[in-house]
This record gives C-alpha cells, structure tokens and sequence, in this order.
C-alpha cells in the first residue's frame, strides 16, 4: 500500500513542477514605463 502513495505524491511533485515552469505568469509587478536617466555621463570613454 506505501508503493501507490509514493508514486502518487511523486508524479503530484513533477506536475507541480511542470504546471509551474510552464503554467502562465502570476506576477503583477506595477507597470512602470521608461524611467529616465538622471546620472552623469562618462566624458573619458575609455575608464569604467
């Protein structure tokens, strides 16, 4: 009777796997747009 529970749980734990890596996206990041650069630019070019 353990065989069966195991090979239940582990294909549950490879769909979940599967469903996550290729399920759709739930991330609802703020949209944000372009954000302008307010920095100084590098004169020298050649120093990082």
């Amino acid at each position: 009777m353990k065989i069966p529970t195991m090979l239940d749980r582990l294909i549950g734990y490879f769909s979940d796997a599967v469903a996550r890596i290729f399920g759709l996206d739930r991330n609802q990041y703020p949209r944000t747009g372009v954000q302008p650069f307010e920095g100084e630019i590098n004169k020298k070019g050649d120093q990082y």
